[in-house]
């Protein structure tokens, strides 16, 4: 019997339990949330804070209505460059619900 030893990582939002999204599925997940009428932003953190925190620093202003996926992009590109140790995320807000309608994070 053979005991298969999983590699232990800490876990920051719902997609972390899947492999990590490609640089296709990130803009189509992006697509999704301009399409649904969502205001995006990009939030940032230091890696060993994330797991045990739930405060994330706003990059900029929320980009309200914007419709550009590449700008969106862009953004998310500039925080990274920007915060190369960083924890990157992705958040979409929902004018309707006032709420998350989305968060995932790009770059661990």
């Amino acid at each position: 019997m053979t005991v298969q030893a999983y590699k232990v990582t800490r876990k920051y939002e719902t997609f972390s339990y899947l492999p990590p999204m490609t640089p296709d599925q990130v803009h189509r997940q992006i697509a999704y949330a301009i399409s649904q009428g969502w205001n995006p932003a990009v939030e940032h953190t230091e890696k060993g804070v994330a797991a045990t925190s739930n405060f994330w620093y706003m990059w900029k202003l929320p980009l309200f209505g914007e419709q550009s996926i590449d700008a969106v992009l862009a953004e998310i590109d500039a925080c990274h460059r920007e915060f190369p140790d960083h924890l990157v995320r992705f958040i979409a807000y929902d004018n309707y619900t006032q709420s998350q309608g989305m968060a995932f994070v790009v770059y661990r």
